[in-house]
C-alpha cells in the first residue's frame, strides 16, 4: 500500500512519462499507465472520504453557508496550465489564451483566509475569460452578503452582483489613478497574496504546471482536483 501511494504521489509531483515511471517502479509502460489511472481514482476517493476535496459547484447562498459557516473572506483567482497545440483549428482557437500567449486550460480557485481551497470550478479551455468562468459557476450569486470577496481586475463586474467585493481600480486614459486609489490598490493586492500562495501550493505538483500530454478524457480536470485536495491535506496536517 505504501509503495502504491508513493508511486502515485511521485507521478503527480514529477509528472514523468509512463516509460520513466515504469522504469522507476519496475513495471512495463502499459502496466504503469493502467495502474496510474487506477491509483488516481483511488487517491481521489481517499481524499474525498476525509472531506478535504474542494467543492466543484455551489448552487445557492444557503448551500455555501451550510458548507462553510465560519468563512468571512474569500479570495478568487483563475489559474491556467499549458496544453499541446491541437491539429484542429477550431480547438486551437478555443484553447488559445491571449493572456498567456499559448494554448491552455483554465479553472477558477476560491479559497478562504486560511488558504484552504473551498471551490474549484470545472476545467475549461484557456480562451475563456476569468469573469465568464466565474459567472458560469455562479460564484457572485452564491456568496453571502457578509462574506467579503477579494479578486483581481480580471473579475470586473462581479461587484455589481456581490457588492461586498474588493477589486483593484483600473486607470483609464481620461481617469488616471489618484494617490488614494494607488494606496487602496496596494492594500487589496497585499491581502490577495493569500490566493497566490494557494495556487503556488497547488502547482508544487508538476502534473498541473507542465504541458498536459495525457489522452484519457477529464484527466486534466482530475489533476487540478487532486492537487487542490493534496494542498488542503497539507494544510490540515500542518495547522
Amino acid at each position: 500500500m505504501a509503495e502504491k501511494l508513493f508511486a502515485i504521489l511521485l507521478y503527480l509531483k514529477t509528472y514523468p512519462t509512463f516509460d520513466v515511471l515504469g522504469f522507476l517502479t519496475g513495471r512495463e509502460r502499459t502496466s504503469s499507465c493502467r495502474s496510474t489511472h487506477f491509483l488516481l481514482r483511488v487517491l481521489e476517493r481517499s481524499l474525498g472520504k476525509h472531506f478535504i476535496l474542494p467543492k466543484r459547484k455551489i448552487t445557492s447562498v444557503e448551500e455555501f453557508f451550510e458548507k462553510f459557516p465560519e468563512v468571512k473572506d474569500v479570495f478568487i483567482d483563475g489559474t491556467e496550465r499549458p496544453i499541446q497545440r491541437s491539429k484542429d483549428a477550431k480547438k486551437r482557437k478555443k484553447s488559445y489564451s491571449g493572456k498567456k500567449k499559448r494554448f491552455t486550460i483554465k479553472t477558477i480557485v476560491v479559497s478562504d483566509e486560511k488558504k484552504k481551497i473551498l471551490i474549484l470550478t470545472p476545467t475549461k479551455t484557456g480562451r475563456r475569460h476569468d469573469k465568464r468562468l466565474a459567472d458560469k459557476a455562479q460564484l457572485p450569486n452564491i456568496l453571502p452578503e457578509h462574506v467579503t470577496a477579494f479578486a483581481d481586475t480580471g473579475f470586473q463586474g462581479i461587484q455589481t452582483i456581490h457588492p461586498n467585493t474588493l477589486i483593484p481600480k483600473k486607470a483609464t486614459k481620461n481617469n488616471p489613478l489618484t494617490d488614494e486609489d494607488k494606496q487602496n490598490n496596494r492594500i487589496i493586492s497585499g491581502l490577495r497574496i493569500v490566493i497566490e500562495h494557494v495556487i503556488g501550493g497547488m502547482k508544487r505538483y508538476r502534473a498541473v504546471c507542465d504541458i498536459y500530454r495525457n489522452k484519457i478524457p477529464n484527466t486534466d480536470d482530475k489533476f487540478f482536483l487532486l492537487s487542490a485536495g493534496l494542498w488542503n491535506f497539507h494544510l490540515q496536517q500542518t495547522t
